[in-house]
């Protein structure tokens, strides 16, 4: 049922291969693409996507530099700008009508054509993916129909970051498997109450075992470059989400240190005007592997637009 690909992607020092899962019918004309947090990977959505299925083709991509994905050749670049640019090209690939021959191509095209029917884009991002999930909708002719931002909003705040700074880049090792399941339970913690599976789930698809033996962190350790350039501010993003047009769902655990709770009742108010769902005994942030959370999205893409 789950399909692995990559979509070559530019960025200045040369090409790199993005790597996503792919769930569902290959043909089915709604897409819901959902976008990892910083040091994360497309495999956290697994629960979400086969509850989305059969209603939905669900695209969970590893963001350059996690996961299956190649690393940046230029660590610099690691910033929203290569971002947005590598999930343009992934939009591009995935609503692609597929030509099988030139005039079963045509044929599709014309089919196309005649039933008005566009692949709609659904976006649910956590986090950075939320963040590049509310830049590429707040740009004219966005293909995004439907926007989830999983607990980040208009403000980034300063003291966030720098908890995020204290072990994002540190690329620690650990002799077995179990020590670093130990670790990634320490720093996610405000995950909230996974299960034992769950956790297993997160720390075996954000794992990398080195060739010494020892086990680390799936991720290219100078993703955090940008938490090294200065000191750290506040990140204010109210331009963008003033220019969301799209109907939008926000989620909130109810003790994040990300998405303050005057932010997130602000956000209410503007833009996009979201409905806000808080969840309790969550802080930053709900991974949308419990049945509630699961739900909430799947009502929230499955109501008339």
């Amino acid at each position: 049922m789950m399909r692995e690909h990559h979509v070559l992607c530019l960025s200045t020092k040369g090409f790199h291969r993005m790597h996503y899962v792919e769930w569902g019918d290959p043909a089915c004309e709604s897409v819901v693409i959902c976008v990892h947090g910083l040091t994360r990977n497309g495999r956290d959505f697994d629960f979400l996507a086969q509850a989305l299925l059969p209603e939905f083709r669900v695209v969970c991509p590893d963001v350059v530099g996690r996961g299956k994905s190649d690393w940046l050749y230029a660590k610099e670049e690691y910033g929203y700008p290569q971002y947005c640019a590598d999930m343009t090209a992934l939009i591009a690939r995935v609503t692609a009508r597929p030509d099988s021959g030139r005039l079963l191509g045509r044929l599709a095209r014309w089919l196309g054509r005649i039933s008005g029917k566009a692949k709609r884009i659904c976006w649910v991002g956590t986090s950075m993916g939320g963040i590049i999930g509310m830049l590429l909708a707040s740009r004219p002719n966005s293909p995004i129909v439907k926007l989830v931002l999983n607990d980040v909003g208009t403000v980034v705040p300063k003291a966030a970051l720098e908890r995020i700074a204290t072990y994002v880049g540190k690329d620690p090792r650990f002799k077995t498997f179990e020590e670093l399941e130990g670790y990634v339970r320490m720093v996610s913690a405000p995950f909230g109450p996974l299960t034992d599976e769950q956790w297993r789930h997160l720390t075996l698809h954000g794992a990398k075992q080195h060739e010494d033996g020892s086990w680390g962190m799936c991720y290219d350790p100078d993703i955090a470059l940008p938490f090294r350039k200065g000191p750290l501010a506040d990140v204010d993003l109210w331009q963008f989400w003033d220019a969301v047009a799209c109907p939008t769902l926000l989620l909130r655990g109810a003790q994040s240190d990300l998405l303050l709770k005057d932010i997130a009742a602000q956000m209410t108010q503007r833009g996009p005007k979201p409905r806000l769902i808080e969840f309790e005994g969550v802080g930053h942030a709900p991974m949308l592997m419990a049945a509630d959370q699961i739900k909430v999205v799947r009502d929230f893409l499955l109501a008339p637009a």
